[in-house]
């Protein structure tokens, strides 16, 4: 479904990315991972159209994308949690979540029920402002923002970070039912371990730059684990 070929990605100066390449098989969850630095927000940014690349080619669905504008991307089914959420404080749930109707290509004007059905706190806050949630809420509220345009792949960039464990939980079984009912792909950064091999069917390990390692999570050995995760 998506493919990243010799990706080359350039930061002030400094390369974060070398000759990067990456298979994302659809309906999977692939978990991208990693230490600190290696680059695997830059890896999200760059297949999200949020950072240029200097060479390489990204793939969806068979089309070139990485000449396309973010908002081209997301309009073609690719959703986008970002670390830290990014959601807009002094607007409402429900206005927070009807930007993400704007991505849609069949112009729907209504949110879907399934979004208030996977997390039912939005539907009891629609009107509260978004930076009035807490940290949990506004995680659940950002990666509702992207459900709204129905993607076919969903990119989340370390949706636990600083997340309650029950939120943390419920997460995990969102992205299980969608996979499990819609056959969505998604695209995980996530330094969790155990989160990652909950949900993840797929693993990938970054360092420097680079996939070192790729294959079934089942095969997360803990000799990868020592070589390439562990502080």
């Amino acid at each position: 479904m998506i493919e990243l070929r010799g990706l080359n990605q350039l930061y002030g100066g400094t390369q974060i990315l070398w000759d990067l390449d990456l298979d994302i098989q659809p309906g999977a969850c692939t978990c991208i991972m990693g230490r600190n630095g290696v680059g695997k927000t830059t890896l999200l940014k760059c297949l999200m159209g949020l950072l240029p690349i200097k060479s390489g080619e990204i793939i969806f669905d068979g089309d070139s994308i990485h000449h396309k504008s973010a908002e081209t991307r997301a309009r073609t089914g690719i959703g986008y949690v970002p670390q830290g959420r990014d959601i807009f404080p002094l607007l409402t749930v429900e206005e927070n979540l009807r930007i993400g109707l704007k991505a849609r290509p069949d112009k729907a004007k209504k949110i879907p029920e399934k979004i208030f059905d996977l997390f039912p706190v939005l539907a009891e806050m629609m009107h509260r402002r978004g930076g009035d949630l807490s940290g949990g809420q506004q995680q659940q509220l950002a990666i509702g923002r992207a459900l709204v345009l129905d993607p076919k792949v969903l990119i989340l960039d370390e949706p636990n970070e600083g997340i309650q464990p029950n939120i943390v939980a419920q997460i995990g079984d969102v992205i299980q039912r969608l996979q499990r009912e819609d056959g969505l792909t998604v695209i995980l950064v996530e330094q969790k371990l155990g989160f990652a091999r909950r949900v993840g069917q797929e693993f990938r390990l970054m360092e420097k730059g680079r996939i070192v390692a790729s294959d079934q999570m089942a095969n997360l050995t803990d000799d990868l684990i020592r070589q390439h995760l562990a502080v």
